[in-house]
């Protein structure tokens, strides 16, 4: 077995992975990862890059409809696919790689496993940290327990991001953002589409974006059967999967995919518990996914960047001065779009926060009937009382994805909403949102 030393040893390498070594070594120190798989990890092959890729050309064409006199056909299935595979660089990390080389980061293949204090192994190689192992390993799709569901080989989050053609029948259990985004998608490209959510639609968000989406879900020919429990699977001889529900019901499709959430790639299945610098214990870290506290790629970065000059400073001999802030901003990209940021109004009552919950129609504003002929949309933000800042923010709509960094500038930065009114939006834009939540927060 080869023997190497580094100043850091990632585990993984995902944007999590990759960033924590990449702010290692611009910090001075050396690092290597390891990497079973290919080198861009989940995002860039299995999630954010091939999903949105999948979904773009549905919301394009949605937004045209919405706008008359523009010329509108309809989606070429095979066309959104092979727009798919290139943004999934074809399933080879060929660049990736090179940007390793490039950042001066070394590259081991295979499984890593941690052997000693700060010891990694690979089967080939030993690789020893002078100060820090990261382990950024991610998740995987949980496939729960349901009699024959194994047997009838499922797609997970993989399978349906790189789906080489489109199914005439897709049967979806779950109910949050991989399912529901996938219904979206796979309905556009001409799917008969049934979402089975036994707990409900977009449960952690704030509700009004839940019903939004079943609601148009629904409109665009998707069955949203809310409540449906499946209890038992197979698959015919002409290939046709049947799912038996608790009412005894039965669907049938000819796929099936599994979206009902993910567990880490730890050995015993567990998240790694961290604090604020994502420190495990003296040497060890964990970054992104695996640690639990937000499986989102923006997030795992973030994290990257917070581990990498902890462990930089801690190598000098200097003190941490960044932490996590702990707020999270997310895009659910459904039709409408949902962006969020910070707590729900019922995440920040049971944090015992005294708050004002304040609406407003999205569609009422001028910007937003410029930008579609119907449009419409739903915004809330949650004010801490006490404070007089915000603490919550949540869009629903035709494209409020880039309305959110706005929110997330807010939130984190504490702004108090005084200081907010002076900062005056375009008219006539979307963003004049702002103006008329604070005019319903009187002051």
């Amino acid at each position: 077995m080869n023997t190497f030393t580094y100043d850091v040893v990632v585990i993984g390498a995902g944007p999590a992975g990759e960033n924590v070594a990449d702010r290692a070594v611009k910090g001075g120190l050396t690092a290597a990862i390891i990497e079973r798989e290919l080198v861009g990890g989940e995002c860039s092959y299995w999630a954010c890059m091939p999903t949105k890729a999948l979904l773009r050309g549905a919301a394009v064409r949605r937004a045209a409809l919405g706008v008359p006199g523009v010329p509108v056909g309809e989606l070429d299935p095979a066309a959104v696919l092979r727009r798919r595979d290139e943004f999934a660089a074809h399933w080879k990390d060929d660049g990736q790689v090179s940007w390793l080389e490039q950042a001066g980061i070394a590259l081991h293949r295979g499984d890593g496993r941690i052997v000693a204090d700060r010891v990694v192994e690979t089967g080939t190689a030993r690789l020893t940290a002078r100060h820090a192992v990261v382990v950024a390993t991610g998740t995987r799709a949980f496939v729960p327990d349901i009699p024959g569901l194994r047997d009838v080989s499922p797609w997970t989050s993989r399978e349906a991001a790189a789906a080489t053609s489109v199914p005439g029948r897709l049967a979806i259990i779950g109910g949050g953002v991989v399912a529901t985004e996938m219904a979206t998608a796979f309905a556009a490209l001409g799917s008969s589409v049934t979402l089975l959510a036994r707990s409900g639609v977009l449960g952690t968000f704030e509700p009004f974006a839940g019903e939004r989406v079943v609601e148009s879900l629904r409109e665009s020919g998707v069955t949203v059967r809310l409540g449906a429990a499946v209890t038992a699977a197979s698959r015919d001889t002409d290939g046709t999967v049947r799912l038996t529900l608790a009412d005894d019901t039965v669907v049938a499709a000819d796929e099936v995919l599994v979206a009902t959430g993910r567990t880490p790639n730890t050995e015993d299945g567990e998240f790694l518990t961290v604090d604020d610098t994502m420190r495990v214990n003296e040497w060890l870290y964990a970054v992104g996914d695996v640690n639990g506290r937000a499986l989102l790629t923006h997030q795992g970065k973030y994290q990257a960047r917070l581990a990498g000059d902890a462990i930089v400073a801690r190598a000098h001999g200097k003190p941490v001065t960044h932490v996590d802030s702990g707020v999270v901003p997310q895009v659910v990209f459904t039709d409408p779009e949902i962006a969020s940021v910070g707590l729900t109004a019922a995440a920040a009552a049971e944090a015992g926060l005294r708050t004002r919950v304040v609406d407003y129609d999205l569609g009422a504003v001028a910007g937003a009937t410029l930008h579609a002929d119907g449009y419409r949309g739903h915004a809330r933000m949650v004010v801490d009382e006490d404070r007089s800042v915000i603490v919550g923010f949540t869009l629903a709509g035709p494209d409020v994805a880039e309305l959110l960094h706005a929110a997330t500038i807010a939130i984190v930065g504490e702004v108090p909403l005084h200081r907010l009114w002076h900062a005056v939006p375009a008219y006539p834009t979307v963003s004049e949102v702002w103006l008329r939540l604070l005019e319903n927060y009187p002051l």
